[in-house]
This record gives C-alpha cells, sequence and structure tokens, in this order.
C-alpha cells in the first residue's frame, strides 16, 4: 500500500518521469490523496467508466509505467487516453455512480472506502482531466 499518491498534469512522459525522485511539487497542476493502490484503482476507474473488463486492462498493461520500477520505490505511471476522457467528460451524476460502485468494489475486496471520499477523489481527477484534455496533455501518478 502506498504511502502517497499524487496525480498530476503534465505535457509529455518525459516531463512526467522527472518528478520520480521529488514529486511533482508546485511546478505542476496536481491532486494528493494517500493509502490506496492508485494502479489497481485506474485499471478499476477505467473499467467502470468505459466498460472494458480489470483482466483486459490488465492484458494489455494499463496503467502504462513512464518512470521507475514497480513494487521498489516510487513510481510514474500515465493514464490512458480512454480514462483521462472518460474524467473530462463526467457529470456529477456520472462520478456519483462510479465512485458508488468503486467503494462497492473495495467493500467486496475487504477495504472500506466511504463513497462520498470516492466520490470527492474522482470528482476532483475528473476537473484535472479537464484542465489536461484543455492544454493538451496527460494525467499521471506519482506513487511514493
Amino acid at each position: 500500500m502506498s504511502k502517497l499518491v499524487e496525480f498530476f498534469i503534465a505535457p509529455d512522459d518525459v516531463v512526467a518521469a522527472l518528478v520520480l525522485r521529488g514529486g511533482p511539487g508546485r511546478a505542476l497542476e496536481s491532486v494528493s490523496c494517500g493509502n490506496f493502490d492508485p494502479e489497481e484503482a485506474v485499471i478499476e476507474w477505467e473499467s467502470l467508466f468505459t466498460g472494458r473488463s480489470f483482466e483486459e486492462l490488465v492484458d494489455a498493461d494499463e496503467p502504462r509505467i513512464v518512470a521507475g520500477q514497480d513494487n521498489e520505490g516510487s513510481v510514474v505511471f500515465a493514464f490512458s487516453d480512454r480514462l483521462v476522457s472518460a474524467l473530462g467528460a463526467a457529470d456529477e451524476p456520472r462520478i456519483g455512480e462510479v465512485a458508488g460502485l468503486w467503494s462497492q468494489l473495495r467493500d467486496e475486496d475487504g477495504e472500506a472506502l466511504d463513497v462520498d471520499v470516492a466520490s470527492e477523489i474522482l470528482g476532483d481527477l475528473a476537473r484535472l482531466a479537464r484542465a489536461a484534455e484543455g492544454q493538451g496533455s496527460g494525467v499521471y501518478c506519482w506513487v511514493v
């Protein structure tokens, strides 16, 4: 389980990879969260928003690692364009629906996730996705 999760906007993978050692800081627009598995969450979100199966996304190597090694220290990974588009297009009712489904998935795996907290996280990510699309940038995640 990660200690710190920071989702951020970067113009490309090269810039995103530069945050590996110290995080995005103030130079890049970001949203901080904590204590959940962001790689699994990103796959679950894409599955819930797009209808693609969890297994299909794992087989497609989602999310795409940009820098660092999985399970060994810090890592930076990219959201797929499909997920950024789905988040960017999501209105409040859709975010609430997906938050409820995500909370239910976490409960089924024995992890309590309050639906209001899930809605807040997804709402913040939807705003970040809209900003990224407006800038022609991508959404990434830095995990420590």
